[in-house]
């Protein structure tokens, strides 16, 4: 029903920057909330930040806290995570995820649509 595209994964040294963006096809966002999850080899998938529905509320995982900002372009459809002071153990496949109208935003089951991932390397 909805086709997330992520971009902007890659390799950066630790301490250093990446920025990772999401677009949706056609006008999807609107109101829902929106997030950014991560996966780590051999650990379950983790919400890193989210963004209510209404934009105005966000949440930051204790270990991106400071680091992280999620940002939401609604004109445009698309949702950004600047990832700044990366560290070795940020190193996942990095999710945007779409939740729906009216649902929660804390919760890894309030979003129902997924991008394909791209991955994160920090090295040491």
């Amino acid at each position: 029903q909805v086709q997330l595209v992520e971009s902007g994964g890659g390799l950066v040294q630790a301490g250093g920057s990446l920025r990772v963006s999401c677009a949706a096809s056609g006008r999807t966002f609107d109101t829902k909330p929106l997030g950014w999850f991560r996966q780590a080899p051999g650990k379950e998938r983790e919400a890193v930040a989210t963004i209510s529905g209404s934009r105005i509320s966000t949440y930051y995982s204790d270990s991106v806290k400071g680091r992280f900002t999620i940002s939401v372009d609604n004109a445009k459809n698309s949702v950004s995570l600047q990832m700044n002071s990366l560290k070795p153990e940020d190193t996942a496949v990095y999710y945007c995820a779409l939740g729906s109208n009216f649902g929660g935003w804390l919760s890894l089951a309030d979003f129902v649509y997924w991008g394909q991932g791209t991955q994160v390397t920090v090295s040491s």
